[in-house]
């Protein structure tokens, strides 16, 4: 077994991970390019492109730190293809308002260059999330 290729695009998309699951999200700007353009589909609480490392974190995870407890994307499966990763995940959280707990999963589209995050878009039922939000 070689080394592992800490730029490779799986590994970088996987430190994300980790770091947005520890909290971490001084760890999780540094997965991402400084031009990054992180896109939370259409229907979306979160619903947007968002652009620098700064403003992912504080447009989307800080966001969803104070609207969910317990907000998790569990990486399930990772497609690569060159620069292109796309991981099959779930997402687990309860609505901090309602109380209800979310349970759906999702489809997360990355390209990576140069061991950085350039562009992440976002696939998940929209439906599910909207339900457990609204009393």
């Amino acid at each position: 077994m070689g080394l592992i290729d800490e730029a490779s695009p799986a590994h970088v998309v996987r430190r994300q991970y980790f770091a947005s699951a520890a909290g971490d999200l001084e760890a999780l700007r540094a997965t991402l390019a400084p031009d990054v353009e992180w896109t939370e589909m259409a229907g979306f609480p979160l619903a947007g492109t968002y652009r620098t490392p700064a403003g992912v974190t504080s447009n989307v995870m800080e966001k969803l730190g104070a609207d969910w407890d317990g907000w998790a994307a569990h990486d399930d499966t990772y497609v690569v293809d060159g620069e292109n990763v796309v991981v099959l995940a779930r997402y687990t959280a309860q609505h901090k308002a309602t109380g209800k707990s979310l349970a759906a999963r999702v489809a997360h589209h990355f390209v990576v260059r140069g061991g950085l995050i350039v562009r992440f878009e976002q696939f998940v039922d929209t439906a599910l999330v909207r339900d457990a939000a609204t009393a």
